[in-house]
């Protein structure tokens, strides 16, 4: 729990109703060749690009994993982003199969 600070503090340190939450993503592909691997990673990028949202990760061909958060200085993940995620990995042959984790925080991992 933290003590009580100022909201300047709380937004300076993104804290309370200034925390920023993001969501881990684990993915398995079955990509034959590296250039399947870069049509769905430069595909999923910019549909999370549309999103407003970002994704630092890395993987090879058979697996991917992130971490999604929001483009926006004081923007989080939704549940509503993570629907949409997820229809879109679902409709990809490529994934067999994917996980998303909880909404946490991004800057303090609670």
């Amino acid at each position: 729990m933290h003590s009580v600070k100022s909201r300047r503090l709380r937004k300076k340190l993104y804290l309370d109703e200034f925390s920023v939450k993001g969501v881990e993503l684990d993915c398995s592909l079955t990509c034959k060749e590296e250039s399947e691997l870069a049509t769905i990673m430069d595909d999923f990028l910019l549909y999370v690009d549309s999103l407003n949202l970002c994704i630092g990760g890395g993987g090879d061909l058979t697996s991917f994993a992130g971490f999604i958060s929001s483009n926006e200085r004081y923007g989080s993940v939704t549940e509503s982003h993570i629907s949409s995620i997820s229809n879109w990995l679902k409709e990809r042959k490529i994934v067999s199969e994917f996980n998303i984790g909880e909404l946490v925080d991004a800057n303090y991992g609670i």
